[in-house]
């Protein structure tokens, strides 16, 4: 799962930032996924470290009986631009100093490599996998973790346009095994679609 929409004003790409809350919508999206879930059989719910996937895990532990695990596996994608406005025409893209970063897409030469990030993912799914065996588990994570790892799985190039990711706010990238597996990836939007382009959205 990915988390739900972000309180962030100032409009910055907050990446690993401490302290980004759900918004008011955020925390309704959270309730209303957790609403969607209620009848299934979770026995496991774990997240990334961050505020914001820990605030969306709850309602789903809480209507569950369970507590809210972490896993650094599932934390945000590290990016250099972190804490800057990234918008096209009014960001940090603007200036010179920053175009180095932006020399290899391929990896990126910004921040986290893909493989890294689609690596560190299945991992936190395998010990969710194990410690829900023969039933669900719930992972919230990140946009761009969540459609890399997607992609890493479906074997398409990890590159991509990132105003084309399937993967809205508090959306489910659902990952159905038969034993160890891999039969099907179900996507869902239990609260709603949103527009992958807008930063914290």
């Amino acid at each position: 799962m990915r988390h739900g929409e972000v309180h962030n004003p100032r409009g910055i790409l907050y990446g690993r930032l401490p302290s980004f809350r759900l918004s008011v919508k955020g925390r309704d999206q959270a309730r209303a996924v957790a609403g969607a879930l209620a009848d299934h059989d979770i026995t496991y719910v774990v997240a990334s470290p961050l505020q914001r996937a820990q605030e969306t895990a709850a309602p789903i532990a809480e209507s569950h009986g369970l507590t809210v695990h972490t896993d650094e596996n599932l934390i945000e994608a590290g990016n250099d631009f972190e804490g800057l406005r990234v918008g096209v025409g009014d960001g940090a893209l603007r200036r010179p100093q920053h175009w180095w970063k932006l020399r290899d897409p391929f990896t990126p030469s910004w921040g986290e490599p893909y493989l890294q990030i689609a690596h560190r993912m299945l991992a936190a799914v395998n010990a969710a996998r194990v410690a829900a065996v023969g039933h669900e588990a719930v992972c919230v994570s990140h946009q761009l973790p969540v459609w890399t790892l997607r992609r890493f799985l479906q074997g398409e190039r990890l590159w991509h346009d990132p105003r084309h990711r399937q993967c809205s706010l508090a959306s489910l990238t659902s990952l159905v095994y038969q034993g160890d597996t891999l039969v099907d990836i179900v996507y869902s939007e239990p609260a709603g679609a949103s527009d992958p382009s807008v930063t914290g959205a």
